[in-house]
């Protein structure tokens, strides 16, 4: 096992109140956190893909007991869903065809948008899910990231979504929990 003991840190008492209160806000303000390393005990077979709703959190089972911690952005209320899909595919720098659900909305979008471009929504990559409706994808709006800001889809951080991106395998279980 591998143990880590941080080194000796000296840090004055307002230096410490200031990183308090910065800890303090982005806790309540919902601002997400980089991935990380965690203890974690789903049950799930490595490779597994899990995303918590609620938390607003993808892991991915790395192994029994271990996880990485992904913050995203999740379903707008009334576009969440829940269930057990796989990857179906993995896509670097997809273009996108907004669905006929995001056109409604947002009729002057165009027909499609190249990937690569800096308008596109799916980012740097994209892993397709089974049903042809939903995308675990990076996104060009990062400040999405910790909030329900999407039309069903699981958005990431680019340099997260290539993290995962590298990790996951097609085939790979996806079960999205409340």
């Amino acid at each position: 096992m591998f143990a880590y003991r941080p080194a000796a840190v000296r840090v004055s008492r307002e230096t410490g109140r200031m990183v308090l209160a910065a800890a303090l806000i982005a806790c309540t303000t919902g601002a997400a956190t980089a991935r990380e390393v965690v203890s974690f005990d789903a049950g799930a077979e490595p490779g597994t893909i899990i995303v918590r709703t609620a938390q607003r959190r993808l892991y991915l089972v790395v192994d029994r007991g271990t996880a990485i911690r992904y913050p995203v952005a999740v379903g707008k209320a009334g576009k969440q869903w829940y269930g057990r899909v796989v990857v179906d595919g993995k896509h670097l720098k997809p273009a996108w065809v907004p669905p006929p659900d995001v056109r409604a909305d947002n009729p002057k979008l165009p027909a499609i948008i190249p990937g690569g471009d800096p308008s596109n929504p799916m980012g740097a990559a994209a892993l397709t899910l089974s049903g042809d409706k939903y995308a675990i994808h990076g996104t060009n709006r990062p400040d999405s990231i910790g909030r329900r800001a999407s039309y069903g889809c699981f958005r990431m951080r680019n340099e997260d979504v290539t993290d995962l991106f590298g990790r996951v395998s097609v085939g790979a279980a996806v079960v999205v929990e409340r």
